[in-house]
């Protein structure tokens, strides 16, 4: 049996960040994941600048080290295209967080991006790495905790376990009763596509907020060597209620609609599509208790607007890692004590979840997301303040206020 204080379930970029931070903390850890890499993993692959600011402060080398990559390309903006048509580009403010010479984001597939982050992993000899290993179930004996295989056998011996095996993780419903709720989860698919046309210069990524989606979007990200991400993303209770099927509506705009036939007319499908499931931070969860921590998806922490999780997953990591010292310190992982990680992670997450759930809200009126992109086009500082919006907490928080769409309307 392997004894790890700490051991964390799921390597993928919440896992790697946590084994990462707690390796800058000096505290070694085990990092288990049921594959072995590289492998894929469905998503939107854009790496946006929650990512990089992470990134940024476990070690500022590794962003300079993924943008000398082929495995990406950088991201200067977000193209959207309203419910009318109408189309805004809007150029990513820079985050402070993230040096300058860097770009605002990048996209790049999750196998390449995924196992990036495993090589990093690797050059840390603090963390032990455990692949093709999936963790079953697990029983609580003498204050710590006993992680079976799929076979049955008790591998495993800990302390504290986190859990960033994502969207699907047994032990978010298991430990923390999270299950799914139409409302507050999203689904997605995903394909890969060669040869799309009016890709912007500066590879903005595109979201398409088209009425019959609302309130969700379709997406465009561009990838490198002239390939994209494309793909579609819908509140589960709509997909009910309208009874859509997700596969059909993407080829459905993809060849009908009037803006994308063209654009893909001579685009070569690289990939069928896939499906994959986004539990949304739109209501706040317990993610903690005896001797564990829930991080990333398996804490349902997925942007509520924009469908991003790897930015808060890496973030949690991050919080979760300095949730781990704190507990070591004092010998303590009750769930009492773990509360502080719940505690910490909401304030660091829960406005910013909060705000998109207020956008996300808003595509409730498709007529007044249209307005306010229309007024944008036309108004160069309401361009600039949506463009802070993206980035900026403080500018976001005019969202919530009344005074804001009465100036875009009437302004």
């Amino acid at each position: 049996m392997i004894e790890s204080e700490v051991c964390i379930i799921g390597a993928g970029p919440g896992g790697c960040s946590t084994a990462m931070f707690l390796a800058k903390m000096g505290i070694p850890s085990l990092l288990v994941d049921k594959a072995t890499f590289p492998r894929d993993k469905i998503c939107g692959d854009g790496l946006s600048g929650w990512v990089l600011s992470t990134l940024n402060k476990l070690d500022p080398e590794i962003n300079y080290t993924f943008s000398k990559t082929p495995l990406q390309v950088p991201s200067w903006g977000a193209r959207f295209i309203a419910p009318n048509l109408q189309t805004l580009d809007v150029p990513f403010k820079i985050h402070d967080a993230v040096n300058n010479n860097l770009p605002a984001g990048f996209v790049s597939k999750r196998v390449h991006f995924d196992n990036f982050l495993i090589e990093e992993v690797k050059k840390r000899d603090s963390i032990s790495l455990l692949e093709n290993t999936e963790i079953t179930d697990l029983e609580y004996a003498d204050n710590q905790v006993l992680l079976s295989d799929k076979n049955g056998n008790k591998i495993i011996k800990t302390k504290l376990v986190i859990f960033a095996n994502g969207a699907y993780s047994k032990f978010s419903k298991k430990l923390a009763n999270i299950h799914m709720e139409k409302r507050h989860y999203v689904a997605g698919i995903r394909s890969y596509y060669d040869g799309i046309t009016g890709i912007h210069e500066n590879n903005y990524i595109e979201l398409h907020f088209l009425k019959d989606l609302l309130p969700g979007y379709f997406w465009i990200f561009p990838l490198p060597n002239g390939q994209a991400n494309v793909g579609l993303g819908m509140r589960s209770d709509k997909i009910s209620k309208k009874g859509i099927n997700l596969k059909k509506m993407l080829y459905q705009l993809i060849n009908h609609n009037s803006i994308l036939k063209e654009r893909f007319a001579n685009a070569k499908e690289i990939d069928s599509p896939k499906g994959f499931g986004l539990p949304l931070g739109s209501k706040r969860r317990k993610i903690s208790g005896d001797n564990y921590m829930l991080i990333g998806d398996a804490a349902s922490l997925i942007d509520p607007f924009t469908g991003e999780g790897i930015g808060n997953a890496m973030a949690s990591g991050m919080y979760a890692a300095i949730h781990a010292e704190k507990c070591l310190k004092a010998n303590n992982f009750s769930a009492e004590f773990m509360k502080g990680y719940d505690q910490y992670t909401y304030g660091k997450l829960g406005k910013e979840l909060q705000l998109s759930k207020a956008m996300q809200d808003l595509l409730n009126y498709p007529w007044l997301f249209s307005l306010i992109v229309n007024k944008a086009i036309k108004n160069k500082t309401l361009r600039e303040t949506i463009s802070s919006m993206l980035t900026d907490m403080e500018v976001r928080e005019q969202l919530k206020k009344p005074s804001f769409y009465f100036k875009v309307l009437f302004g």
